[in-house]
């Protein structure tokens, strides 16, 4: 059954396409799991032989844990685990999730044992239209008015609770926030002088310890906490802060100090805002400051309590298989990390510096703030974000109809580094699907695929690494609320992924990322990184490699992307880094891409072997195509071997070092006037976005 669905995919891919289009070399298409209706690919079927008949679990909030049937169903997805394990390895099992709420008193670890065995397979799906939740979070009542004049409330809630989000009513509530001017501040790798006596002020705040610094620029989105103040001294904690002042885009040096912007977080005096909180978990106490209509006595306040809510991870000899979740509602978490002396020294797009560096520079200010040796030793180790729901060392997983909402980072993390699992285990997962899904009011991005270590884009063993990932017609909206950094969808090291007919819209920075590297890890690497200031070859671990990684033949078509990049000015609407042979960018529709700088599709460092052809873009600020081939100062050839053939533009320019000499190919593409789109423009801009299945829901 599967080939058929898998063709109808293939159809709407071709048919996405303008005519004339060529596919890349390579499979495009993944090798995914079975619809529920179908069996095994892998199963035996032996004629007149009638395949088991599949059981059916029940679970609901008034359940007795019973016997999982329907009249006795289980109250715990716990003890409906429990129970598939006893079947699912001769029968096909579903565990239907009756509406309601289930709050997690820990994350749900699904291993090899889990999954479907010897070719059955394991359904979690919420009863037809519930949408059953499944919360990391606890319900805080008994609201009283704290301060009348400043319109804030007070709940009691467990003492030590520290959440770094909040839900109130289904939406994501911040901490309490102000804006500093950076001209009040100089900085040094202990901390910040405060140079405006405006300022000083600070120095009288209780709890010191817990108010964090957040500084963006240009591509990075940075926390930082404090340790104490001291009049006109603000110490800050190791090694948060000292790794926040490495790298590129930093702290004390963004690329564009007219765009940077420094914030003071979680003091209740900063608690100014509606839709603005502020914890003491000393005292056991939130206060909030309700949004206009919210009244203390009938909103649903939801207070996080969990750092995840599933992991599914087995083993690179033995992986979980075969395990499909459908109709479900995944909320409510807070990841902690930033909170602490590590802080959350932001790299881009979820991966962040961690630990001690090594030969951490003298005056980092002046040494490494834009780029060094020590910072490039470690490029290759950053850590990721742990993601909500986290999946490694799967197969044939399936993530149909769900919601991910009010999550304090990224929804969902596939394959992913080891330091992003729950499990201690990453990467290694192929034929995971993403489809029709809700990705909404996200602390972090929606969905992350791949990790940033060695073993990612060049794995010592093959089981490690990632394929055929379908991301489609999925809906993605309002992410990356505190990790502004965050791209939508990012795609960093896996071979056959194919992101389709998805709606990414109302982001701070990109909608669709694919690629890592800046083209170090490419065969014979980066000339921009060889030597001088960056010297990332002469970092011990930092190799030159002759073989590919596994970066190749994505397939990004007939995706919406529109009202992205809000808040950075690097980066695009559509984005692509490093060497992705036979990758095709086709058919897309990208829109409202505001401000002088605003890029739509853009083929950053290292790229080569894309084909951009037959997108539309419309309403974009600066420009519809870069390519930055680091050819500004001396020739480095590093992004050569695209094409880009048949798009149409109203607005932008054309952009990067489109020439012969580099294999670069720019032709036939079209500048339209205002709305005046060809009849070939129009069919694309039909056919973008979320689209109905060929094969029905």
């Amino acid at each position: 059954m599967r080939r058929y669905r898998a063709l109808t995919v293939a159809v709407v891919i071709l048919t996405a396409m303008p005519a004339g289009a060529q596919l890349p070399a390579g499979p495009i298409l993944p090798r995914v799991a079975p619809p529920a209706n179908a069996a095994g690919p892998h199963r035996i079927v032996i004629p007149n032989r009638p395949d088991p008949v599949p059981i059916v679990l029940h679970v609901a909030p008034n359940g007795t844990d019973g016997d999982g049937s329907a009249a006795r169903p289980f109250a715990s997805l716990t003890r409906a685990q429990a129970a598939v394990r006893q079947h699912n390895g001769d029968h096909d099992v579903t565990v239907r999730i009756a509406a309601g709420t289930y709050r997690l008193a820990t994350p749900l670890r699904f291993t090899a044992d889990d999954g479907g065995q010897n070719g059955f397979t394991v359904r979690w799906e919420g009863a037809a239209g519930a949408y059953p939740m499944l919360s990391g979070g606890v319900l805080v009542g008994g609201w009283g008015l704290a301060d009348r004049t400043r319109g804030i409330w007070v709940a009691s809630i467990p003492r030590g609770s520290d959440p770094l989000q909040l839900s109130v009513d289904g939406r994501l509530a911040h901490r309490a926030a102000i804006e500093i001017p950076r001209a009040a501040v100089t900085f040094a790798p202990w901390g910040l002088t405060i140079t405006d006596p405006a300022w000083r002020t600070l120095a009288q705040l209780p709890d010191q310890r817990r108010i964090a610094i957040e500084g963006m620029s240009w591509f990075t989105h940075r926390h930082a906490m404090v340790e104490r103040i001291e009049r006109d001294r603000i110490i800050m904690q190791q090694p948060g802060w000292r790794n926040n002042l490495v790298g590129y885009d930093t702290f004390a040096r963004p690329v564009s100090a007219e765009v940077a912007r420094m914030f003071l977080v979680n003091a209740l005096a900063f608690l100014r805002e509606p839709g603005q909180f502020y914890a003491d978990p000393a005292a056991g106490r939130l206060y909030y400051k309700p949004r206009a209509g919210e009244a203390m006595d009938r909103v649903a306040v939801v207070l996080p309590r969990l750092d995840h809510l599933l992991s599914i991870a087995g083993s690179y000899d033995r992986p979980v298989r075969d395990l499909q979740f459908r109709g479900l509602d995944f909320r409510d978490t807070s990841w902690r990390q930033p909170a602490g002396p590590e802080g959350y020294a932001s790299q881009q797009s979820g991966s962040y510096l961690s630990g001690e560096l090594p030969d951490y520079p003298a005056d980092p200010i002046r040494d490494c703030s834009w780029g060094c040796r020590p910072f490039e030793a470690v490029r290759n180790r950053f850590h990721q974000q742990p993601a909500a729901v986290q999946v490694a060392a799967a197969s044939r997983i399936v993530f149909d109809d769900d919601r991910f909402a009010q999550l304090g980072q990224v929804a969902l993390g596939i394959g992913n580094n080891a330091d992003a699992n729950a499990a201690g285990i990453g990467l290694g997962t192929s034929a995971i699907e993403v489809t029709r899904s809700r990705f909404t009011d996200l602390a972090g991005g929606a969905i992350m695929v791949g990790g940033v270590q060695p073993d990612a884009h060049h794995p010592a063993r093959p089981e490690m690494g990632l394929r055929d990932i379908l991301i489609r017609n999925n809906r993605i909206s309002g992410v990356s609320r505190d990790y502004k950094e965050q791209s939508a969808i990012l795609v960093t090291y896996a071979s056959g992924t194919v992101i389709m007919n998805n709606d990414v819209s109302d982001a701070p920075y990109d909608g669709i990322d694919v690629g890592w590297g800046w083209g170090t890890n490419d065969p014979g690497g980066s000339a921009e990184y060889w030597r001088g200031q960056r010297g990332y070859y002469d970092a011990p671990g930092n190799r030159f490699y002759d073989t590919p990684t596994t970066l190749r033949d994505t397939v990004i078509v007939g995706n919406r992307v529109s009202r992205v990049k809000q808040w950075f000015p690097d980066g695009g609407a559509i984005y692509h880094l490093s060497a992705d042979p036979g990758a095709l960018i086709a058919g897309n529709y990208v829109s409202d891409i505001a401000g002088s700088g605003g890029i739509a599709i853009y083929l950053d460092e290292g790229s080569r072997y894309v084909t951009v052809r037959g997108n539309v873009v419309d309403r974009v600020g600066g420009v519809w195509l870069n390519l930055n081939t680091q050819d500004h100062i001396a020739p480095k050839r590093t992004a050569m071997d695209n094409r880009a053939i048949g798009n149409w533009y109203n607005s932008g320019r054309l952009q990067g070092n489109w020439t012969d000499y580099l294999n670069n190919v720019a032709e036939q593409n079209v500048a339209v006037a205002g709305d005046a789109w060809p009849e070939a423009a129009r069919k694309v801009i039909a056919a973008s976005g979320v689209q109905p299945e060929p094969w029905g829901p």
